[in-house]
């Protein structure tokens, strides 16, 4: 008999677009909450239609965030949407927004509107920057918000513009801190009367979450963290190496006994039994001179080489993969990372949902629904409606026609 997914039983309504409110809703739709996106008729999430788009004109995107979820087209313009919307929330025990501040109130949605129609509610806000403060109003994207944080800045080269990852990681970043604020609420239910409360996420407190010691580092002692390339400040060695056949290694030899082997590997015994060396603090020091050591072992050896000889000395060192070498990593498909799935009778494969659970784990059981695909089976299921509230629903608009 097949285990559970942990959260079957529990109903999630959608109502947002673009990344981070649907990473959250992917995740767990992907753990087994029943996720029912709430879309614009005619033209869904414009994630449908982001970047590489298959035969059918959506994004092979779509498949992976969009999985396991029911569409519901609504048109949230109308008055009568509104009430729609609103009675769905009712039945919800997460909803899931992530519009700018104040546009659910716009609608008469807001989550003061349900505190007693449905206290056990768990109201998941996420924005740019929050629900409050001077900033609140404006438009938050993750590209800007990771500025704002000081991800960016410590991003790059020095001397030269700061760089991004060519990823939204600001918004994949907020998703995940919904979900955390989600599962912390509804593991509060139990112990809490079972009150639900709202959860208030932005994307820029959720890079600035990411940000390690560099706050404590500037109260202590006025350090600013600047951008250093390929290394990271205070920890040496840990750097990325070109080698004889074009391709980079990361080396990270930064433990003391871990150093001391990787010396001895690259035939660098005086360094190995440097006094001088033999902790972090004096490796800063003479981190130029331990990097061109590595450096010039590197540039003599194909990439498989060095990371064999790494390997077999125990220290930590892997290949820069792009998403071709991944897909083909034996590691990855051991560990289940890639998912089949079917896609207008095609095969695809999307990325597994992490974490793994061993006794209840998660899974792909579909791909991204169809714009509206389930809007009449939903309002059945969760509202109890009959053929003719869906006909008077039609006829206002507030739904689109069969």
């Amino acid at each position: 008999m097949a285990s559970k997914k942990p959260l079957e039983g529990i109903r999630v309504l959608e109502m947002g677009q673009l990344i981070a409110g649907p990473f959250a809703g992917q995740m767990l739709a992907y753990f087994g909450a029943d996720v029912v996106k709430i879309e614009p008729p005619g033209k869904g999430d414009p994630l449908r239609t982001w970047r590489l788009l298959d035969d059918s004109g959506t994004s092979y995107w779509w498949s992976s965030i969009a999985r396991n979820k029911r569409s519901l087209a609504l048109d949230l313009s109308s008055r009568e949407a509104q009430q729609l919307a609103r009675s769905l929330i009712n039945e919800a025990d997460v909803l899931i927004e992530n519009f700018r501040p104040g546009k659910m109130e716009s609608w008469g949605l807001g989550p003061d509107e349900f505190k007693t129609s449905n206290a056990k509610l768990v109201y998941t806000r996420v924005s740019g920057y929050g629900q409050d403060g001077p900033y609140a109003s404006k438009p938050g994207f993750a590209s800007v918000c990771e500025g704002v944080a000081g991800m960016r800045y410590v991003n790059g080269f020095p001397n030269e513009a700061p760089v991004r990852a060519n990823l939204s990681l600001g918004d994949t970043f907020a998703g995940m801190h919904a979900v955390i604020g989600i599962l912390l609420s509804l593991v509060n239910r139990h112990h809490d009367q079972g009150r639900g409360q709202t959860v208030d996420v932005s994307i820029v407190e959720s890079v600035f979450n990411m940000m390690e010691g560099v706050v404590s580092e500037y109260d202590g002692s006025n350090a600013i963290r600047e951008p250093s390339g390929t290394t990271v400040t205070g920890i040496v060695p840990t750097n990325t190496y070109a080698c004889a056949d074009g391709k980079y290694i990361v080396i990270g030899g930064n433990g003391d006994s871990i150093f001391k082997r990787l010396m001895e590997a690259i035939d660098r015994k005086d360094m190995a039994e440097d006094p001088a060396l033999a902790v972090n603090s004096g490796r800063v020091q003479h981190e130029a001179k331990i990097d061109a050591a590595l450096a010039h072992w590197a540039a003599a050896c194909s990439s498989e080489e060095a990371l064999a000889t790494l390997d077999a000395a125990g220290v930590p060192a892997g290949p820069i993969n792009s998403v071709a070498d991944v897909r083909a990593d034996p590691h990855f498909q051991a560990r289940g990372s890639f998912e089949p799935i079917e896609v207008n009778g095609q095969s695809r494969v999307v990325p597994a949902v992490h974490p793994k659970l061993m006794r209840t784990p998660g899974a792909t059981d579909r791909g991204g629904p169809e714009l509206g695909e389930h809007t009449e089976i939903v309002l059945r299921e969760w509202l109890g409606a009959d053929d003719q509230q869906i006909l008077r629903w039609t006829e206002s608009g507030a739904i689109p026609d069969r």
